[in-house]
């Protein structure tokens, strides 16, 4: 049985972008924004510091994302902790289609895995990646969270796979993020029932293109990353944002909405380009160069 460390543990966890345009709640892309968490047993009580981005935003009690993971990650390894030290240091912009909720759920379930001697004998990658979904009812943010890179997922039956898939290493991204967020919640209900099957077909063969394209062929971005099921159902949620995708697809820019929205994702492939695209970030909205991150959630 699994004994817990002494002193602080620190983990840290990566920002994601899931779907990519066509590859709705299934493909997923960690990015080189990192949140930082350091977590210590205590012999009672709760303590949850949290610093950063959106800092203000979150509670300080057992309902912390962060908190609830580690505690779900505690009795997966049938251990109660008496009493728990969290510090948080967030980056991940929250409610802008970053995978701030699946960082803070991956972060906090390592974080307890990390805290336990044995942990990682107690509590395998596919065991974590089971909660993490489990908590966050899907796995496209979650697994690249966990494993870094470019990530296929999704769930069989009542379990869950995720596989790891290359990316060339010329492909990096420029995000553009507004300054107010927008509700999953809200960008899921606007989300038809049904789509026609000449959509799905369409939506499908850009997936498969999008794997390719991605690994090795990123001259097939542009065209692997037009979406036929869902961004422009959420255009009356994120009107500037779809505005956006469509004057940098006009320009034969690969440009999708990230997750749920609102942030743009441009994908690049030469440190020429990314100059040119911060330049069209617009007034009040915050551009960003970000290289993809290999590593996932990692300890130490």
């Amino acid at each position: 049985m699994g004994q817990f460390v002494d002193g602080p543990v620190r983990v840290s966890v990566p920002a994601t972008s899931a779907n990519l345009g066509p590859g709705f709640d299934s493909l997923g892309l960690a990015l080189d924004l990192r949140d930082e968490l350091v977590g210590e047993i205590t012999g009672e009580g709760l303590d949850v510091e949290v610093r950063g981005v959106c800092a203000d935003e979150v509670p300080r009690d057992g309902s912390h994302l962060v908190v609830r993971a580690m505690r779900a990650a505690f009795r997966a390894m049938a251990l109660t902790p008496p009493g728990l030290r969290l510090g948080c240091d967030n980056a991940i912009p929250h409610g802008r289609g970053l995978g701030s909720s699946a960082a803070a759920i991956v972060g906090g379930a390592a974080l307890a895995r990390a805290l336990v001697t044995d942990g990682e004998t107690l509590l395998d990658d596919d065991a974590l990646l089971r909660i993490a979904a489990g908590i966050e009812g899907h796995p496209d943010n979650v697994a690249p969270a966990l494993h870094g890179g470019f990530v296929i997922s999704g769930r069989e039956g009542a379990d869950f796979y995720a596989v790891q898939s290359s990316v060339d290493p010329r492909v990096s991204v420029v995000v553009f993020v507004p300054p107010d967020p927008v509700s999953t919640e809200l960008a899921r209900g606007l989300l038809p029932d049904e789509v026609p099957h000449a959509d799905a077909a369409a939506d499908a063969g850009r997936t498969a293109l999008l794997v390719a394209a991605l690994a090795e062929r990123p001259e097939h971005l542009f065209v692997a990353t037009r979406d036929f099921l869902h961004q422009e159902f959420r255009r009356a949620a994120m009107p500037e944002s779809l505005a956006l995708v469509d004057r940098l697809r006009e320009d034969g820019i690969a440009a999708t909405v990230s997750g749920a929205g609102p942030t743009v994702l441009a994908f690049t492939t030469g440190d020429g380009q990314v100059a040119a695209l911060l330049d069209r970030c617009p007034p009040t909205w915050e551009g960003r160069h970000l290289d993809i991150d290999r590593a996932g959630v990692r300890a130490g």
